[in-house]
């Protein structure tokens, strides 16, 4: 075992590019499962004989199973190895995806979602692990750019998958495609991901505890804050009050691991680091973004417009190609350009993109007026995700791969939770002033609107996007504030 505090990387001396590789494959599947369920709600309505709040808790349980054990399951690679912890969440993860799919009631597909969710949250930390313990610091950019090329693609893809395996296959391939991919995945994980060493940690427990139930709280909370109109839940219980609750206890998880003298489970000495701490806020700002912005496109595309699923879908195609050709180009880069360059140019391109959109969002526009600023989101994607994702981890040591991994990971699904809900709560609130009706949001994805209420609607839509390109800002000003990493400045003092 490697003692605590190490920060030397892995010393083999063959190539980490075949491992990551292999770990890509499983870690673009869970984040396509982030949103590929999301074309298919009509679907299940239908298929389930149930209510739209049923079938939302599919992509819910999901969302929470995934969100609330980041920090721990990061934590786990770090004890028991990335490798053997990042299999085992792909087992949980395949065999979940072939039990979604077999299911013959909504309860055990929600039920089967929850597995699928932990498996992700298992899988995700270790492959950004993996990068910061076998690159060097001056090659950990190109890796990155993969690793952020697969996290703004995946998520774009999978209302395209949706669409068209919903459309020629039904839904249950939605879940089924997922078997002989983690099939493959584990394959090639086993025989090319090294066994790193293990650290020799204390597992803080109290922490585990303290984190989970706060996550819990706080995730569940903003979730379902809208199914119940932002009251009460049951009894006493409100939806601000668990919220509160929630950040009460995370609160005294802070204070746990400040005052924790053995091995906490969340270094606060991470935040020294001052291009962690602001790559958490980017990368909360984006994961916001990217959750939020789907939801008012895809409702206007199948509501408004009338297109299918899958043609709503194809809307994303140009962001999708651009994102993944400039990503490699973009994380060369960043091996030798000052990060905030970089990550500046990428988020001021998705701010200007989504008003772009707002602008444009009206019932008849022209389909190629939509496209346009949908491909400058795909300059947006390239740019920010290999930059923001490697400057986060370049400066940590190797004994706190995992915790930050955790960390990062956790910040960018918890802005996709508050996404989700914001944009959910501002769509209603829109639609309400616009159209005067209220409850407009829970059937619009199952019919196209009246000819009536479609400038109304599409006005709705439209100011929604104003939301995210405000939280972008806030990504914006933390990147502006990054320091020159280490390994440039070292590299500007050479004679």
């Amino acid at each position: 075992m490697t003692a605590p505090g190490t920060t030397r990387p892995d010393t083999s001396t063959r190539s980490p590019w075949p491992a990551l590789w292999a770990l890509v494959i499983g870690f673009f599947m869970i984040l396509v499962d982030s949103t590929i369920v999301s074309v298919a709600t009509p679907t299940l309505i239908a298929s389930f004989d149930a209510d739209v709040t049923a079938v939302v808790w599919v992509t819910s349980a999901y969302l929470l199973a995934y969100a609330v054990p980041l920090l721990i399951t990061g934590r786990l690679g770090d004890r028991f190895g990335p490798k053997r912890v990042y299999l085992t969440g792909l087992v949980l993860f395949t065999a979940s995806s072939l039990w979604c799919g077999l299911t013959g009631t909504i309860e055990q597909l929600i039920l089967a979602r929850v597995f699928q969710g932990l498996g992700a949250s298992m899988m995700t930390p270790q492959t950004m692990a993996v990068i910061t313990r076998t690159f060097p610091a001056d090659k950990r950019g190109r890796a990155m750019s993969l690793w952020g090329a697969v996290s703004g693609v995946a998520m774009l893809v999978g209302p395209i998958l949706g669409g068209v395996l919903v459309d020629s296959l039904g839904w249950e391939w939605i879940f089924f495609i997922n078997v002989p991919v983690g099939v493959v995945g584990f394959v090639l994980a086993l025989r090319l991901v090294p066994d790193l060493p293990t650290l020799s940690h204390r597992f803080d427990l109290l922490g585990v505890a303290l984190s989970a139930v706060g996550m819990f709280l706080l995730v569940f909370g903003i979730q379902e804050g809208e199914t119940y109109d932002w009251g009460t839940i049951t009894g006493v219980v409100t939806v601000w009050g668990l919220i509160g609750l929630g950040v009460l206890v995370l609160g005294l998880f802070v204070a746990w691991q400040a005052v924790n003298r053995a091995e906490p489970l969340v270094p606060l000495g991470l935040f020294k680091d001052r291009n962690f701490s602001l790559s958490n806020v980017a990368i909360t700002s984006v994961g916001f973004a990217i959750t939020a912005m789907a939801f008012p496109l895809m409702l206007w595309a199948q509501a408004v417009r009338g297109w299918s699923p899958t043609q709503a879908g194809l809307l994303l195609v140009p962001m999708a190609v651009l994102a993944s050709a400039l990503a490699p180009w973009v994380g060369t880069m960043a091996d030798r350009v000052h990060p905030r360059i970089l990550a500046s140019t990428g988020l001021t391109a998705f701010v200007v993109a989504l008003v772009w959109l707002s602008l444009v969002m009206s019932p008849d526009v022209p389909v190629w007026q939509i496209l346009l600023p949908i491909a400058l989101l795909g300059v947006a994607n390239g740019f920010m995700w290999a930059p923001i994702s490697s400057t986060a981890t370049r400066n940590l040591p190797m004994s706190s791969a995992g915790a930050g991994a955790g960390v990062y990971n956790t910040a960018r699904q918890v802005g996709g939770v508050l996404g989700s809900a914001a944009i959910a709560a501002l769509m209603e609130a829109r639609l309400t002033a616009e159209l005067r009706v209220e409850g407009a949001v829970t059937g619009a994805g199952t019919a196209a609107v009246p000819d009536a209420a479609r400038d109304g609607f599409s006005a709705a839509m439209s100011q929604s996007l104003l939301l995210p390109a405000a939280i972008l800002v806030v990504g914006l000003v933390a990147v502006a504030l990054y320091q020159r990493p280490r390994h440039l400045r070292t590299e500007r003092a050479v004679p």
